[in-house]
């Protein structure tokens, strides 16, 4: 083809097979020597070269020994710091063994001082009211979340705890403030005294029959002092609602609190926040008893197990079995002696 026949040859650049290298190894060998060297090239022979062996043209070149590629970084890397390594931060981790194992250690000794209170029942010592050491009156219950009540009802018990003790504190706030209601009106005398006998008798009676109940009950899973907690309490709760409305003198509720407030407004807002604090104890109570009702019902307790239980415990009372016992003998002696005294007479 000639540089006119191709448009895209450049006119002064040479032909390739003008080459004299490339004229002796086309004239040389021949297209018999090429077909020769075609049909005895094994391409899996020689360390599987791709060039086949001229056995009459030119010898074919020794392939290069291959080099693995290195890079050589145009610039050095930055110096090794302990900030810019990436480092395991393990102080969180340790730290949450360390709590885990803390707590595990708390249950432990929680469990082992509840199996000791079992088994030591009757040696333990009061420890409710906390009375100070020069008081001559003792402690007169034992109490300890942590050794009587199981983890999961700890929470609910302390509620009721705490609730009892709020009472107390309204209680010694209503005889403050029927005192200050007496001062400004002659008629609140009966208030205030009324007031006085809430405090005395409340304080005692609420722990006793409605607190303590519900401790045990917790404490020995006792039916029957479910059914004591559930039938004072809710009476509990119908005080609390006479009180913060202050029916008939009973309390300085709201409605003694606000005809108070146009005569003296102090006195009356004092009143006003006391019946609030008795709302607040009601509100808490219903909450407080129906919370304590799920999870009564949640235990399969019932009816027939609260009899049985008070049953037995009628039973082993000592003094109640000593009664009993001399009852039965009393009148086995005056059957006998009357059946005597009927056989005389014949």
């Amino acid at each position: 083809m000639s540089d006119f026949d191709n448009p895209f040859a450049d006119p002064n650049a040479s032909s390739p097979f003008a080459d004299p290298s490339v004229q002796q190894a086309a004239g040389s060998g021949g297209g018999y020597n090429r077909q020769g060297a075609l049909d005895d090239y094994n391409p899996f022979a020689d360390g599987n070269q791709t060039r086949p062996a001229n056995q009459g043209g030119v010898p074919a070149p020794r392939p290069a020994q291959s080099q693995p590629a290195v890079m050589h970084p145009s610039e050095d890397p930055p110096p090794y710091t302990q900030t810019g390594a990436q480092k395991v931060d393990t102080s969180e981790l340790q730290k949450r063994q360390e709590e885990l194992e803390r707590k595990a250690a708390e249950l432990q000794k929680k469990e082992q001082e509840l199996k000791n209170a079992q088994k030591y029942s009757g040696s333990r010592e009061n420890n409710w009211p906390p009375f100070p050491a020069f008081c001559p009156v003792g402690p007169c219950f034992f109490q300890d979340f942590n050794v009587d009540i199981p983890l999961e009802f700890q929470r609910i018990v302390k509620i009721a705890y705490y609730l009892w003790g709020f009472h107390v504190i309204v209680l010694i706030l209503n005889v403050m403030g029927s005192l200050a209601y007496f001062i400004t009106d002659s008629n609140g005398g009966a208030t205030f005294g009324l007031s006085i006998l809430w405090l005395l008798l409340f304080t005692p009676c609420s722990f006793l029959c409605w607190y303590r109940p519900l401790y045990k009950a917790f404490r020995s899973d006792s039916s029957f002092n479910f059914f004591v907690f559930f039938f004072i309490f809710f009476f509990q709760f119908c005080v609390y609602v006479v009180q913060c409305l202050g029916i008939t003198d009973f309390t300085v509720g709201w409605i003694n609190g606000l005809k108070t407030v146009g005569d003296d407004g102090g006195v009356g807002g004092f009143m006003l926040i006391i019946a609030f604090l008795f709302t607040l104890e009601a509100v808490f109570s219903m909450m407080l008893l129906v919370k304590v009702h799920r999870i009564y019902r949640s235990t399969g307790a019932s009816f027939q197990k609260a009899q049985a239980e008070f049953a037995s415990g009628v039973m082993k009372n000592e003094t109640v079995r000593t009664a009993a016992a001399d009852a039965a003998a009393g009148a086995a002696r005056g059957a006998v002696s009357g059946g005597y005294g009927s056989e005389s007479r014949y």
